[in-house]
Parts: structure tokens; C-alpha cells; sequence
């Protein structure tokens, strides 16, 4: 059996989680298995139907005082006693934060090995029991395919690396409630309120980012990409060397140790294209690059290159988009 830890906040589904159920999916078709499901929390109970369509036989339930909310130790240590319980013979979640943390905590409890962000998994050719992935290694420079072999294997999927899509055979969705016993100590790293800093669309959802590098030149400089961001309802984004130096929060910032972003559009102004932010910005379906430098790494990977200066062209295309909705 497989089983898909469902990545969701407070019942509301993460999008990279049908990206895992979709993966899972795909190696059950090769290797004659079933997709299991486990979710985490009563609000998530509401999510049987969806899960279902994307695959789900079985989807087990989670429930407890101390699952009130999202927490890693408590999330961890469910899904440790879900692999002791359920004895699956692999274990997928999504590449997020919350996938990386929570599978890493419940294989440490088990003793299990652990492989995250995984581009593709498949059987072996040589038909034997080990896993076959590949995964993007250092820094996105070189991609390593690697095999596995473990009593339950444990990886994450890379987040926008497989698109979503529901099952052409939906799963049964059958509701089996998993009983679990957690130390209310597990208590101590759950979330327990919130501040939205920003209402509306968010980096690693956004249909359209704007993103800004070295070349903007100063915080002020960022005035105009906001404003052009705003006009196509889309979020800013930065690269590493902005939060380097302090002229955005590290929450903008794009790239392998930031977001990972797969928008429409990806309007890259005055970024040079390191490897690590590429590798956060490369799922995007367009990249337009803006720069003065016909050589820079964004420019000669990108879809389409402007070569100028930002700080005239991002003023004229809100001018001309501006002009036409009018």
C-alpha cells in the first residue's frame, strides 16, 4: 500500500498535496498497489470526497486534543505510528516545509530512511524491491538518480514538479479512523494563532510574480514591480541577494532555500540567474527576463529577454496596460 500524508491548513486542502496524490498514483499504476490516505485533525475529515477523486481507496482519520491545529512533533509522531500501524510499503507527502518536516520527524521515530524533494520515482527495471528517484542535487546544477531500499520507503515530492490532476478511475474513499495516542508534551510546537500579514494572493500561488533582483537598486526601487504586480493580480518576488540585504523579507524571496514559484508568468527585472534561484523559478510555465546584461543566466534560460534598463520598461508596461483596460 501506499500512503499520502494530506498537507492541509485548518481543512483547507495544500495544493501540493494532490501534486502527491497524483505521484502516488502514478507508481501504483506500476506496480499494482492501492493509495492510501491520511489526514491529520478533524477539520480535515471534509476532504474524503476530493481525495477520493484523486485516487484514494482508503482514507484513515486522525483525530486528538492535541491535533487542534498544525504542529510538526505531533504531525511526526502520528505518522510514525501510521507506518507501524499501517505497515505501507511506501510513504509520499509533498516538498513543502510542512511535508519535509513532518516526514522527517516520523522517520527519525522509525528509523527509517528519508529521501526529499524527488522529481520522479519508479520501480527498479531490474524488478527487484528498490525504488528508483531522481532528485535535484547540488543546487540544481546536476540531477541524481539514486534507488532505495527500506522496509516503508520515505520521500517527498518536489513541490510544482508534477502537475495535479484527478483520477480518470476515482478511489472508493473509504473512512477508516486511525487511533493514535500522543503525550499532550507533543503540544508544545503546535500553532496557536495567527497574523495575515498580507491579504489576497500569495508568492507560490500567484498567477503572475514580479520578481526583482540586485539590479533594482534599493528598496524604493521595488515601488514600481508592486505596481505593476498589483495591476495583473499577482505577488513580488525577489532573489537572494535583496534579503542579503535587507531590502525584503525573506518570505519574497524565490529560490531554492526561499519559495519554489510556478506561475503563468515569471517577469524576472535586474536578476543575474544563480543556479539556486532558478531552481525556485524554473516550474514557472513563461519567464520574461528584464536586464542590461545579454548574458546574465536569466536571460539566456529565459522563454523571452529584454534587454534594458528596468527602471524605464517596468514603469511602461503598467503605463501600457493601464492605457488599454481604459
Amino acid at each position: 500500500m501506499i500512503l499520502v500524508l494530506v498537507e492541509h491548513d485548518r481543512g483547507s486542502i495544500a495544493p501540493a498535496a494532490l501534486e502527491a496524490m497524483t505521484a502516488a498514483r502514478g507508481l501504483a499504476d506500476q506496480i499494482d498497489m492501492p493509495v492510501h490516505a491520511l489526514t491529520i485533525g478533524q477539520d480535515a475529515d471534509d476532504l474524503v470526497g476530493q481525495l477520493a477523486d484523486y485516487g484514494a481507496a482508503v482514507v484513515y482519520q486522525a483525530h486528538h486534543q492535541v491535533l487542534g491545529d498544525y504542529g510538526p512533533e505531533a504531525w511526526g509522531e502520528v505518522m510514525a505510528q501510521a507506518i507501524e500501524e499501517l505497515e505501507p510499503s511506501y510513504v509520499i507527502a509533498t516538498g513543502t516545509d510542512r511535508g519535509n518536516e513532518v516526514l522527517a520527524q516520523a522517520a527519525a521515530r522509525r528509523g527509517l530512511p528519508m529521501i526529499a524533494n524527488v522529481l520522479e520515482l519508479r520501480p527498479n527495471a531490474n524488478g527487484d524491491d528498490t525504488l528508483e528517484v531522481a532528485r535535484v542535487r547540488w543546487g540544481g546544477s546536476l540531477l541524481e538518480v539514486a534507488s532505495m531500499t527500506a522496509e516503508t520507503v520515505v520521500v517527498t515530492i518536489a513541490a510544482h514538479s508534477i502537475e495535479a490532476t484527478e483520477s480518470t478511475s476515482p478511489g472508493d474513499g473509504e473512512v477508516e479512523e486511525l487511533d493514535v495516542s500522543l503525550d499532550d508534551s507533543l503540544a508544545r510546537t503546535v500553532v496557536v494563532d495567527r497574523i495575515e500579514n498580507k491579504a489576497g494572493v500569495t508568492l507560490a500561488t500567484a498567477p503572475v510574480v514580479v520578481g526583482g533582483g540586485r539590479g533594482v537598486g534599493s528598496p524604493e526601487g521595488f515601488g514600481p514591480l508592486q505596481e505593476l504586480a498589483d495591476l495583473l493580480n499577482g505577488a513580488v518576488g525577489c532573489s537572494r541577494a535583496v534579503t542579503n540585504n535587507g531590502w525584503r523579507n525573506h518570505t519574497d524571496q524565490v529560490g531554492q532555500t526561499g519559495t519554489r514559484i510556478a506561475p503563468e508568468v515569471y517577469l524576472a527585472c535586474g536578476i543575474s540567474g544563480a543556479v539556486q534561484h532558478w531552481v525556485g523559478a524554473m516550474a514557472s510555465k513563461t519567464i520574461i527576463a528584464i536586464n542590461t546584461d545579454d548574458q546574465a543566466n536569466m536571460v539566456t534560460k529565459a522563454d523571452y529577454a529584454v534587454i534594458a534598463d528596468l527602471h524605464k520598461m517596468v514603469p511602461a508596461i503598467a503605463e501600457e496596460i493601464r492605457k488599454r483596460r481604459a
